[in-house]
């Protein structure tokens, strides 16, 4: 029988409290091996993501945990079957690389395998505002058959906290993927 696998990836936007989000909730839910890569951008950008979010706490969430050099790592092949991968949080310059076919590291080699199996491929984006350039290679990125989906609040749920907004960005990634976690709220449910 074949494992369920999803690639998580780390770019160096603002945004990793949804990261480790959902790298808690597919190990809460046990039912999906995920495997962890990260942009040198997503290590610089850790710290400035508030108390307590260390590498070491993604790290220990993952099953697998792969170097961003190491371009001939099991998720580089498309011969590696994974459910596909999500981008979590999306630099811009992560999305212009997905977006131009530059696959010069794990991160975006694994992007490009997915969209190359046809693969699901989340990319969360965040900026904030966009120039034409960032809208552009969203459009090629979603041409090229990837999910673009922008970390933005939603407020339909109530939300009494941060946590909460964090905890429904990560509820709607997972269910990109048919995995939405217990209690996630979609429009027109009760919240």
């Amino acid at each position: 029988m074949e494992k369920h696998r999803i690639v998580v990836g780390l770019s160096g936007a603002s945004g990793l409290p949804v990261a480790l989000e959902v790298l808690r909730l597919l190990k809460e839910a046990g039912t999906v091996e995920t495997h962890l890569v990260c942009s040198r951008g997503a290590a610089a950008t850790l710290p400035h993501e508030g108390a307590g979010l260390t590498m070491d706490r993604l790290r220990a969430l993952a099953h697998v945990v792969h170097d961003n050099d190491d371009i001939g790592a099991a998720i580089a092949s498309g011969a590696f079957r994974t459910c596909g991968m999500v981008v979590v949080p999306c630099s811009m310059k992560t999305l212009a690389g997905v977006a131009g076919g530059y696959a010069d590291t794990l991160l975006l080699r694994a992007a490009d395998v997915c969209l190359k199996e046809r693969r699901r491929l989340v990319l969360a984006v965040r900026e904030t505002p966009l120039s034409a350039i960032h809208l552009r290679n969203m459009l090629k990125a979603t041409r090229a058959g990837a999910i673009v989906l922008p970390l933005v609040l939603t407020y339909y749920t109530r939300p009494q906290s941060v946590q909460d907004m964090t905890t429904h960005m990560a509820g709607k990634i997972l269910d990109c993927f048919d995995l939405a976690p217990p209690g996630f709220t979609r429009w027109g449910e009760d919240a």
